[in-house]
């Protein structure tokens, strides 16, 4: 049986970015991403719960995502899970977590400008297609 591991989601940002570097020079920063579900329960109350997530953002896309999203912004985030181990330098005792690593990071509504200032309109549109082909060829 094949396998598949794939996660979407959609929150936002519940701290400002840290842009890194990896040992090989490469940017990398981490989404501390905070995902909404809202739910009725038995007795017709609704209820929400957070979910907190993190987020490995790698290269070019951890530099735009460093440089215009900040604490409170929405984000669409495609990747993959991977579990990771490593020991405590100061413990020494064996630690590990699940994270996404993302493959796509989408900013969804307003997008910070340099002077610190939001905006949103037409500014926000991809200025190519990003889904990989022309738009002739979606289905509907």
């Amino acid at each position: 049986m094949a396998n598949l591991n794939r996660v979407f989601l959609m929150g936002n940002l519940t701290k400002d970015l840290e842009l890194k570097y990896g040992k090989n020079g490469q940017p990398v920063t981490n989404i501390r991403l905070a995902v909404n579900r809202t739910y009725t329960t038995q007795t017709g109350e609704k209820r929400e719960e957070v979910c907190y997530v993190t987020i490995v953002v790698w290269g070019k896309q951890a530099e735009s995502c460093h440089t215009y999203l900040q604490k409170g912004s929405a984000v669409f985030v495609e990747g993959r899970l991977q579990y990771r181990t490593w020991n405590d330098p100061e413990t020494n005792q064996p630690r590990s977590v699940l994270e996404v690593v993302a493959d796509r990071v989408q900013f969804v509504g307003r997008k910070k400008k340099e002077d610190g200032e939001t905006h949103t309109g037409d500014a926000e549109a991809p200025e190519h297609d990003t889904h990989g082909g022309p738009s002739s060829d979606v289905p509907f």
